[in-house]
């Protein structure tokens, strides 16, 4: 799941320098678009692999350690200073956490409900939803009627329908669309990756008694909490330190569209790992919202250097 990618994306620009082209290390795109399928298919195993301790401790518990975890690599990355931090910068932060831990709460709250392959889905929704609201013209209205599409067939109503699971879903991607906003405001207010460092510091001291209740009340097994601590590495450590070599390798933009392997991977791990099986119209949604992210990637990034062709006539 992308939510730590997100946060992982707050800490790369304080590896980014100001001025001056990047040259790309050794090996080129193709090593940085390998890197991007397999920090995606990291994440999206840790996931799965953290929903075989739900039966054990829930997706509360789950959460709980995959937070824990989070903060602990954020911080030592990161290492930021809050004490320094002034009032105007301690409030988007602390919007963070709240987006941050809600963000990883619903999403795997939803994972426990509909499956790994639909809950990734939806949640996808939320950045692409920014990117059409940003743009303007006949191709993004067209891509936002195909996603729109591949939601109604995602979501129909059905006499099995879990209606919480879907709201879980969307709801976990209304927070990433969320969190992309707050974290730019606090890219403009604290330097580096501070400011998303510390949010998940504090999301996880905030979870440290809600896990350790969870724990109390249902002791797990060492299994359990291999798999809890396993889905904290994989869905957040590995995407973090592997995203930030694969950003130096790609342009931004096509980032964005290898992100729409994301949703696929999500139901194919699931289907391998978990067992959830998909039906042919649940795939049909899922590619139609897969093609609407890169269609409106692909547009987002032909507007400026259309422009900036305009300009040079």
């Amino acid at each position: 799941m992308r939510t730590d990618q997100a946060l992982a994306d707050g800490v790369q620009q304080a590896a980014e320098r100001p001025a001056g082209p990047v040259t790309p290390p050794a090996g080129g795109a193709w090593v940085g678009v390998a890197m991007m399928v397999g920090s995606a298919l990291s994440n999206q195993v840790g996931a799965a692999v953290g929903a075989l301790a739900f039966p054990a401790i829930g997706a509360v518990g789950v959460v709980a350690v995959r937070q824990w975890v989070a903060g602990a690599v954020l911080v030592a990355v990161a290492r930021p200073r809050p004490w320094r931090f002034t009032a105007a910068q301690w409030r988007p932060v602390l919007l963070l956490v709240v987006v941050f831990a809600t963000m990883n709460l619903s999403l795997y709250s939803a994972v426990d409900r509909i499956g790994l392959g639909l809950a990734v889905t939806l949640e996808f929704l939320g950045p692409l939803s920014l990117a059409l609201l940003g743009a303007r013209g006949r191709g993004p209205l067209l891509c936002a009627l195909v996603a729109a599409g591949g939601v109604l067939v995602l979501t129909r109503p059905q006499p099995t329908t879990d209606y919480p699971g879907i709201g879980l879903g969307l709801l976990a991607g209304g927070c990433w669309a969320a969190y992309i906003l707050v974290n730019r405001e606090i890219g403009a207010r604290v330097p580096g990756g501070a400011g998303p460092a510390t949010a998940a510091g504090i999301s996880a001291l905030l979870f440290l008694p809600v896990g350790v209740v969870v724990l109390a009340q249902h002791p797990p097994s060492a299994a359990t909490v291999a798999c809890a601590v396993t889905a904290g590495v994989l869905a957040s450590a590995v995407p973090l330190f592997v995203d930030l070599q694969a950003l130096r390798r790609v342009a931004t933009g096509a980032y964005g569209v290898f992100m729409s392997i994301n949703p696929v991977l999500a139901a194919v791990v699931g289907l391998v790992v978990l067992g959830e099986g998909l039906g042919w119209d649940a795939w049909a949604g899922i590619v139609a919202i897969v093609v609407a992210n890169v269609a409106s990637q692909l547009l987002a990034h032909r507007g400026p250097a259309r422009r900036r062709g305009d300009t040079g006539r």
